[in-house]
């Protein structure tokens, strides 16, 4: 479904411009609008999540870390926060497909909701630890609890109208390897070693 602010929405069509660039023909993804927008006191600040097909895994983008309709910030170098969230969940891993994409959707709407209400930036080589013990899957049984974060190898940082937007991945880790993470070296080194970039709801730890 096409967001209402479509039109005037430069941000949001240099997004959409990039991802239409990695998947040509993919002219309407699978999209998740937020109904009441954070702005109008909303509790999800993403003012939607875009799903593309990337073969045997969906790849899942988020609109609304960067500015999407108007410059609002005073920084000229980027745009919003600097950055949106990806991820590439691996398909043919969960039972309910529709339920584990809107999961997905929580999850990157949590996230954001710690950058709107804290600030904290999201870069690469950093991680995402809460101590949680249930996994991250919509049925709460997979080892992956938390996540590391990388800039998506896909997607280009972009210039919008308002700004560079980066494109940071999440990718589902276990508790075990989450446990050994302290510094970005040791993130870059735990991906080198994990030799993929798909969340992969059935996998084993790799530590």
């Amino acid at each position: 479904m096409a967001d209402e602010f479509d039109d005037q929405a430069p941000g949001w069509d240099a997004i959409t411009e990039e991802f239409d660039r990695i998947y040509p023909g993919q002219t309407k993804p699978m999209h998740y609008g937020t109904i009441v927008k954070w702005m109008l006191g909303g509790n999800d600040p993403l003012d939607g999540i875009s799903v593309y097909d990337g073969g045997d895994f969906w790849h899942f983008v988020s609109y609304g870390l960067s500015e999407l309709y108007i410059k609002e910030t005073d920084d000229p170098e980027y745009s919003g926060y600097g950055f949106e969230l990806t991820m590439k969940l691996k398909k043919g891993c969960y039972d309910d497909e529709e339920g584990e994409i809107r999961c997905i959707c929580g999850i990157m709407q949590a996230v954001a909701r710690i950058t709107f209400k804290s600030g904290e930036i999201f870069q690469n080589n950093e991680y995402i630890y809460t101590g949680q013990t249930a996994g991250i899957d919509l049925n709460q049984s997979s080892a992956l609890t938390g996540f590391i974060c990388i800039s998506d190898p896909s997607v280009n940082t972009i210039d919008t109208p308002f700004g560079k937007v980066e494109f940071i991945e999440l990718i589902g880790m276990t508790d075990a390897e989450l446990k050994t993470l302290g510094s970005h070296e040791s993130v870059a080194e735990i991906y080198k070693k994990l030799g993929s970039d798909l969340t992969d709801y059935k996998r084993k730890s790799i530590v």
